[in-house]
């Protein structure tokens, strides 16, 4: 049974390797409230994981240490596990999806772990974790669904607290549920009044799905770039802490998650993966209910981002905030229309990084071409402008 004197177990006991990540405002993510956000991308190993871990791990018997430990993660839990079973002096054996970014695979064996990738998703490799468990007599060290690792995210609640008492709400991200079951259970036993809420990726609203129906459901499959909360099922224990403690849970898109991460490195130098950005896009679209003229904290659970996915989010979070732009333009073959359409777009302080000029193909017109622009914009309004003033000026635009 969970239990406060657990969590406070859990920080004095975490006192010996994790820091006590800032809380640091951030006024331009939302003009409806004050934004805040609990940094625990900034936590030992970039994720708020070796909280829960390292708690579990501590209060293993002798036994079982002798035994050594096993994990299956997407990244964030196997690296925290990893490093925990070091300071413990134990082995540790951890199951990847072979899909995991090549920075947490690396990392985690960094950290001293033996590392066993898995075919398909966190569920395969879950299955193959159990399996190596029941044949060699490991200690499983579940990433969500257990009370001890739950008591060790719960730690967090204290700290948000301290720092920001008077706090109207949290905004936790949501894969298994062991950090917001945590975070929630810890928060209103403590202070009832506050709000707290989860958010899921659209492709992968396992909790979601299962709080709608008022029973634990399986999703058939998950796609999200928010990797390290792509859960098909969440756990018996987090489920029924959700279903009393979470005020609600909202989804975000893959395009909004990476205008939350472009976000958050632009205007505060802080780099999160995707699930850490959850919280932050729920509040920069609006996903969250009743929070007008409150303080609200997102917590940024983990910053464990591989550089390469880096890169293609960037891409997309410029696509969906507008500051990038593609135009399609169809011109007739003559001289001077690409002069033509480079004066309005330089004349509206737009910036060209692209251009691919091809004449028409097959079934077009003999004399036509058509002009590919990719621009650097300010936003969606500028954009517009753009593309009025391109066929104000008899330019058509496909």
């Amino acid at each position: 049974m969970l239990t406060l004197d657990m969590v406070y177990s859990a920080s004095y006991k975490l006192k010996e390797v994790i820091r006590k990540t800032d809380i640091i405002p951030a006024p331009k993510l939302s003009d409806k409230c004050e934004v805040y956000l609990k940094t625990e991308n900034l936590q030992v190993t970039g994720s708020f994981k070796v909280r829960g871990a390292y708690y579990k791990i501590s209060q293993l018997s002798d036994a079982e240490k002798a035994r050594g430990v096993i994990a299956c993660s997407a990244g964030n839990h196997a690296q925290g596990v990893a490093l925990a079973a070091a300071k413990n002096g134990i082995k540790s054996l951890i199951c990847l999806p072979d899909a995991a970014p090549i920075s947490k695979i690396e990392a985690t064996r960094s950290y001293g772990a033996d590392i066993c990738l898995v075919d398909g998703v966190y569920d395969d490799a879950y299955a193959k974790a159990i399996s190596l468990r029941d044949e060699k007599g490991y200690t499983f060290i579940h990433p969500f669904d257990d009370e001890y690792v739950i008591a060790g995210q719960g730690t967090i609640g204290l700290e948000l607290l301290e720092q920001l008492p008077e706090a109207d709400a949290v905004v936790v991200p949501v894969g298994g549920g062991g950090l917001i079951s945590g975070v929630a259970f810890t928060l209103k036993k403590l202070k009832p009044e506050i709000k707290v809420y989860g958010v899921q990726a659209a492709g992968a609203p396992s909790m979601e799905q299962s709080l709608a129906h008022g029973k634990i459901e399986r999703l058939s499959s998950v796609s999200t770039i928010a990797d390290g909360i792509k859960v098909m099922e969440p756990g018996t224990h987090t489920f029924e802490l959700c279903k009393e403690y979470v005020d609600g849970i909202v989804t975000v898109t893959d395009d909004e998650i990476s205008s939350a991460i472009l976000a958050l490195m632009e205007q505060h130098k802080l780099i999160a993966e995707g699930a850490g950005a959850v919280p932050v896009a729920a509040v920069m679209f609006d996903k969250i209910p009743e929070i007008e003229g409150k303080k609200v904290i997102c917590l940024v659970s983990g910053g464990n981002i591989d550089v390469t996915i880096l890169s293609r989010v960037i891409e997309r979070g410029l696509l969906k905030s507008g500051r990038t732009c593609l135009l399609n333009i169809e011109l007739i073959d003559k001289p001077g229309q690409l002069k033509g359409v480079s004066d309005i777009i330089a004349s509206l302080g737009g910036n060209v990084i692209s251009v691919h000029h091809e004449r028409a193909n097959e079934g077009a017109d003999i004399n036509g071409c058509y002009l590919r622009i990719i621009l650097e914009t300010r936003n969606h309004e500028h954009i517009a402008q753009i593309r009025n003033a391109l066929t104000e000026a008899g330019f058509v635009l496909k």
